[in-house]
């Protein structure tokens, strides 16, 4: 991956020192707007694009006349509150004009760390990328606590790039890529254009940010770098103040990138292929064909259900005769899935008495 050109789905980290303006602690809306602009043109691609965003505790602040010094937990929950409101308000207003819906996603480390929020978190953002909209996901500062923290959307971003198999992360920065040193106190230091492997020289070489906004420094997206690239997906670090940032990019301005290691899918199934199975689905052979052909596994094509497992858990799956065909992560806990295996989708609801997922099993979370 060189390129955004090459790119089909690209998470896209805005920090807050581009968003709101240092002296005035208002929003920057010309730069917000050809950001916009810039999201439009890469959807009008075919691409999908996913913005993680800071800015809400920033917008927040100066609302409600908050000083620019670090702030007690408490206070930066309640202008994170204040903040969220108009940061989705920013972008929506932004991308209307393209007739770009936005959907607002706050996430916490939990819904990560947890594989049944990890499964709906990523269920809930390919369902909003599959109706065309722009998700906006940000940390939910007004819940999270220091246990429960990203604390920097440099690996938040990293983590929904992980999360919808996206193949590029772009780190809008407020510098043009990685260098040797901190290029604003050491005048010697060297920009790289292209990191192959981030070894543990490349790790020493990441010193502290110079952004008086943001939290997250040049380590952060060395973290970040490591946790995308394993997945597959590569990421560039490059300065995002100028108008049209992404356009910029594409255009060749300064930046590094970061080589991924795998295809982000097939780094997807291996990580699921790995897992210890904590239940047995064996499927009929009209169901064991479709799999094949790469289709999701629908309770239909299910004769029988074995183990006590959670929504989320990796299952074994078995063919009539008891092979092995692969394994998933399964969208229903055993009870349920044996309440509804041999059922039609449409039948869901009335047995379970509530509205389930059409796919017992996802082939996205599938590996054959």
């Amino acid at each position: 991956m060189a390129t955004l050109t090459e790119a089909k789905r690209i998470v896209v980290k805005i920090g807050s020192a581009l968003l709101v303006d240092r002296s005035s602690g208002k929003l920057r809306a010309g730069w917000l707007h050809s950001l916009a602009n810039d999201v439009a043109w890469l959807k009008g691609q075919g691409k999908d694009v996913i913005l993680v965003s800071s800015g809400s505790i920033a917008l927040g602040r100066e609302v409600l006349g908050l000083p620019r010094s670090d702030l007690p937990l408490e206070q930066s929950q309640a202008a994170a509150a204040v903040g969220q409101i108009r940061l989705a308000r920013a972008y929506e207003e932004a991308l209307a004009p393209h007739a770009i819906t936005t959907a607002q996603v706050l996430v916490t480390l939990e819904d990560s760390a947890d594989r049944r929020r990890y499964l709906n978190s990523r269920a809930t953002l390919e369902t909003l990328i599959g109706f065309g909209a722009v998700p906006i996901v940000n940390e939910n500062d007004t819940i999270a606590t220091d246990e429960i923290r990203y604390g920097d959307n440099d690996r938040l971003a990293a983590q929904v790039a992980v999360t919808v198999g996206a193949d590029a992360l772009v780190l809008l920065s407020d510098v043009d890529g990685f260098y040797s040193a901190n290029p604003a106190l050491d005048e010697t230091a060297q920009r790289y254009e292209r990191i192959t492997e981030i070894t543990p020289e490349i790790e020493a070489m990441a010193g502290d940010g110079v952004s008086g906004l943001s939290k997250g420094g040049m380590i952060t997206k060395i973290l970040a770098a490591k946790m995308a690239t394993a997945a597959g997906c590569a990421m560039v670090i490059t300065e995002g103040s100028p108008l049209n940032p992404l356009k910029t990019l594409h255009d060749g301005a300064a930046c590094t990138w970061f080589t991924a290691q795998d295809d982000p899918q097939l780094a997807r199934k291996r990580w699921i292929a790995a897992m210890k199975t904590r239940g047995e689905i064996t499927v009929d052979e009209g169901a064991a064909r479709a799999l094949q052909n790469g289709n999701s596994l629908l309770p239909a094509g299910v004769r029988h259900v074995e183990g006590d497992f959670g929504r989320g858990d990796p299952l074994a799956i078995l063919s009539p005769e008891g092979r092995k065909l692969g394994q998933g992560l399964s969208r229903y806990t055993g009870d349920e899935a044996r309440a509804i295996q041999g059922r039609q989708s449409a039948e869901i609801e009335a047995t379970l008495g509530y509205p389930g997922r059409a796919a017992l099993i996802h082939r996205d979370d599938m590996a054959l």
